[in-house]
């Protein structure tokens, strides 16, 4: 699960002790420079940002430096299969900045990748990463087939989860933690047959009002906070 160290001396050390680094996060207004150099030598991505950045992005107000653990930086659907851990299937969602907001919120709950079995044009990404606040910088975000996300899940031991009104219990009686896919569908026609005919478990938002359905980011942010509830519970 992706963790974060906030801070210019708490990542110089940790990269000093040779602590897993997956990405830095640094203040183009300040010098960094021995920060910079360690990252080289160890082939730690770099990214730049402005103080206002750091200052959202930080776990604990203003800071000069952030790094990120815990989330290896895939890119192609096996690796991410491979390295385990929660990923986020949000299937056939066509809205750009619907799919930027639900990566963000995969990213802040400690996903550990994305995976979209829609098509984008370039100027279609732009935009989920705009909405994003360009969180796809921390977290994997691969576009793959449905096939091709469903074999491979099964391939690599992952459970899938999908939050559909046919569930049967909610999420917090489901088990959101080792290696699971998490799925939720498109507004309009929810989770496709397809991906509902290889889930390992179905679960429903509890819903009391006439309008019989949240919005996908509602349905998101739930699961998102409670699977990283039971992950870090598991590991407390």
């Amino acid at each position: 699960m992706a963790e974060q160290i906030t801070g210019l001396e708490a990542v110089m050390e940790a990269l000093q002790s040779g602590l897993p680094i997956d990405r830095v996060l640094v203040d183009r207004d300040h010098d960094t420079s021995t920060l910079r150099a360690l990252c080289a030598e160890r082939e730690i991505p770099l990214e730049e940002g402005s103080t206002n950045d750091l200052w959202r992005m930080s776990a604990d107000g203003a800071q000069v430096a952030l790094a990120l653990t815990g989330r290896t930086q895939h890119t192609t659907l096996d690796e991410v299969m491979q390295g385990g851990g929660c990923v986020w299937l949000f299937d056939g969602v066509e809205y750009s900045t619907n799919l930027g907001f639900t990566i963000r919120t995969a990213e802040v709950s400690g996903a550990d990748a994305v995976v979209l079995n829609v098509s984008k044009t370039h100027e279609e990404r732009r935009t989920i990463r705009r909405a994003s606040m360009r969180a796809d910088r921390f977290i994997p975000v691969i576009y793959e087939s449905t096939t091709s996300i469903l074999s491979a899940a099964k391939k690599n031991g992952f459970r899938i989860v999908a939050a559909e009104d046919n569930g049967t219990h909610g999420p917090w009686d489901e088990d959101l933690t080792g290696n699971v896919l998490l799925v939720v569908g498109a507004e309009r026609h929810g989770v496709s047959e397809e991906v509902l005919a290889v889930t390992d478990a179905i679960v429903r938002l509890p819903m009391e009002g006439f309008v019989p359905s949240y919005n996908l980011q509602v349905a998101v942010s739930v699961l998102a906070v409670e699977a990283l509830r039971q992950r870090q519970n598991r590991e407390n």
